[in-house]
């Protein structure tokens, strides 16, 4: 069981950190640092899209328009926190048969 959890919460690091590279990724691009026509950014930032805009599009339904700031990514940094630490310190226990 400590396995899966473990399994778990390294996926959610790992998903946490691709959020921050593709807005990282959208930020070089946008101010012109990176050229889009490259291969390799092409690439990268084709893989990033295709992983993060699944979970990123629901929250951008549900927040107001920032007028071009866009905040899902910070939002979903934080619920994928939020799960980790719900998993760390209420589920886990649990299952575990730590009980307080």
């Amino acid at each position: 069981m400590r396995a899966i959890l473990w399994l778990i919460n390294t996926i959610i690091t790992i998903y946490i950190w691709l959020l921050i590279a593709q807005a990282v990724l959208s930020w070089l691009l946008a101010f012109g640092v990176i050229n889009r026509y490259n291969r390799s950014v092409s690439v990268i930032g084709d893989f990033l899209y295709r992983v993060t805009e699944p979970a990123l599009r629901p929250i951008r339904a549900m927040l107001p328009n920032f007028g071009g700031i866009d905040i899902s990514p910070v939002v979903l940094i934080l619920i994928l926190y939020f799960v980790r630490i719900l998993i760390d310190e209420d589920i886990a226990p649990f299952l575990l048969g730590y009980m307080p």
